[in-house]
């Protein structure tokens, strides 16, 4: 926990006018191109400090902005501000006891569809939302799937997304024979077998990964197939499920042992031990490794490359990202301050050097943060900015909501490859199991 009050703010203001100096680009203004949009005037309540709740830093970057950024916003309205953080594993819980008993945080970054659990109990932001997709280029798909009810009115406020690409040590890629890296299912397999024979194989999060256990759902919906359809029925028993767990199962044996117990941490700490040649993550392993003080990660990061995701039969992109969704909470009695601090934190002057000082790996929601320097300073980050361009969301094909949000939660989809990789149950089986759970949620 962090609090900033305005004696800090003013301090942590100044160093942070001081460190933006020593990189900020003199285009930061001139490629992001805003609107001259006015403002909502959220006036903010007498005596108000907030609480704000947001997922745990995986890059050293992104705390470090967001609470300089917070200090600026203290600084200039005098409202006090305590920062909690939480893992990732842990901020969904609680943020559903927050919610169910009526206290906690004012503002909570939610993951994913989880506002939609909630939308009895948060304040509506249309006037936030339509200003900021107004002056900025307007919202990627993903975040108005997320950041909108079924009915139409934005009940949260998308933040960013952490979307992972392919990420692998160029010099052992090309060792394996492979001069450009494969853009199709059949080729990442047989770059996969390649490596393994050299002796660096590919490794995949297999245990109960928030983030990275995501890839499941790349195979999954690359085959065509989805949890449910366009009208919310549970359709995972169907063919093209069988096909997607095959693949998977035949990629699962060229990865480095124990990656069934790997959580979102675990890969990263592979990739930088060279344990593993190649993986899907965000930007957070070529970060540490470019950032680090240690000349032989250094070295490293000179050799890490970043690519999309190969496509699947489907022929399209089908990865999605994990996206964290700001809620003001409707039992916080600082309504207007909330937003007041949302609307500071999301501006260019804040949300360009925040997004920098990340490396990308929180890719932005507005279309008008393509032209953030961080996608064209350092050529390795561009893969990343396409992410929420590209995102599908979690709810895919169907609509989100609490059946979306609980499936999720429940890692059904991620349950089932676990179940078919580590033959604790034929692909039918494995399939049948998902289906039920499926249906405990959308049926009941």
């Amino acid at each position: 926990m962090r609090r900033i009050t305005r004696r800090d703010g003013i301090k942590l203001a100044a160093g942070a006018l001081a460190g933006a100096a020593l990189w900020r680009p003199a285009r930061l203004r001139a490629d992001v191109m805003a609107a001259d949009v006015q403002p909502p005037q959220f006036e903010i309540e007498d005596g108000a400090e907030l609480r704000v709740l947001r997922p745990s830093k995986f890059v050293a970057g992104d705390e470090r902005l967001w609470l300089e950024n917070t200090a600026k916003f203290v600084d200039q309205t005098g409202v006090n501000v305590v920062t909690e953080q939480e893992s990732w594993e842990s901020l969904r819980p609680k943020t559903a006891v927050a919610a169910s008993v009526g206290d906690g945080a004012d503002i909570i970054l939610a993951w994913q569809e989880d506002p939609h659990l909630f939308t009895d109990k948060i304040v509506p932001l249309d006037d936030l939302a339509g200003y900021l997709g107004e002056k900025y280029g307007g919202w990627f798909e993903v975040c108005e799937i997320y950041g909108k009810a079924k009915e139409g009115g934005w009940i949260s406020l998308p933040v960013g997304g952490s979307g992972s690409t392919m990420v692998y040590r160029k010099s052992w890629v090309d060792e394996a024979g492979f001069s450009e890296f494969p853009t199709d299912f059949p080729g990442l397999l047989e770059l996969a077998k390649a490596l393994k024979a050299n002796g660096h194989p590919m490794g995949l999060a297999l245990g109960n990964a928030v983030g990275d256990g995501g890839w499941t759902d790349w195979v999954l919906w690359g085959y065509d197939s989805s949890l449910v359809d366009e009208n919310n029925q549970v359709v995972i028993d169907n063919p093209q499920t069988i096909e997607a767990l095959e693949y998977a199962k035949e990629l699962a044996d060229q990865l480095v042992p124990g990656t069934l117990s790997w959580l979102d941490p675990s890969n990263n700490k592979a990739f930088l031990a060279e344990e593993i040649a190649l993986t899907t993550n965000g930007i957070s392993i070529y970060y540490a490794a470019k950032t680090s003080e240690d000349p032989k990660l250094n070295a490293l990061a000179d050799d890490i490359y970043h690519a999309d995701y190969p496509i699947g039969p489907v022929g399209k992109p089908t990865q999605g990202a994990l996206v964290i969704n700001a809620m003001v909470m409707g039992y916080s009695p600082y309504p207007n301050a909330a937003k007041e601090y949302l609307r500071f934190m999301m501006e260019q002057e804040q949300y360009v050097p925040w997004q920098s000082a990340t490396l990308g790996y929180w890719c932005h929601p507005l279309r008008a943060y393509d032209g953030s320097p961080v996608w064209t300073d350092d050529p390795k980050a561009a893969p990343y900015k396409n992410v929420l361009r590209r995102a599908l969301p979690q709810s895919y094909k169907g609509d989100p909501g609490e059946a979306a949000a609980t499936v999720k939660a429940e890692m059904i989809v991620l349950n089932m490859f676990q179940a078919y990789i580590t033959v604790q149950m034929s692909a039918k089986e494995a399939v049948a199991q998902a289906d039920g759970r499926a249906r405990r949620y959308y049926q009941s």
